[in-house]
């Protein structure tokens, strides 16, 4: 079922953009789309290319650090959301 963002999906979204700009060279470059919104939301998260390296890290742990303080945040109002990173 597809249903508009509502508060909590767009807080979440703005801190995925927080994070991530807090990694990259080009922090102008960081958009993040809500693609699903609700109880199983999905975000996906672009940069600029020559970014991905600083959002993915090293074996993906800085890219699983974010997902592991995005599902955090989503569990406090009983919300599960998934992180896309795209280029």
């Amino acid at each position: 079922m597809h249903r508009d963002p509502d508060e909590h999906d767009l807080k979440l979204r703005d801190l995925v953009i927080h994070m991530a700009k807090g990694l990259v060279d080009h922090p102008d470059d960081v958009t993040c789309e809500i693609l699903a919104a609700g109880d199983d939301g999905v975000l996906e998260l672009n940069t600029h290319p020559d970014d991905m390296g600083h959002v993915i890290g090293r074996e993906g742990r800085t890219a699983r650090a974010l997902r592991l303080a995005l599902g955090a945040a989503a569990s406090r109002i009983d919300r599960r959301v998934t992180l896309e990173i795209t280029d």
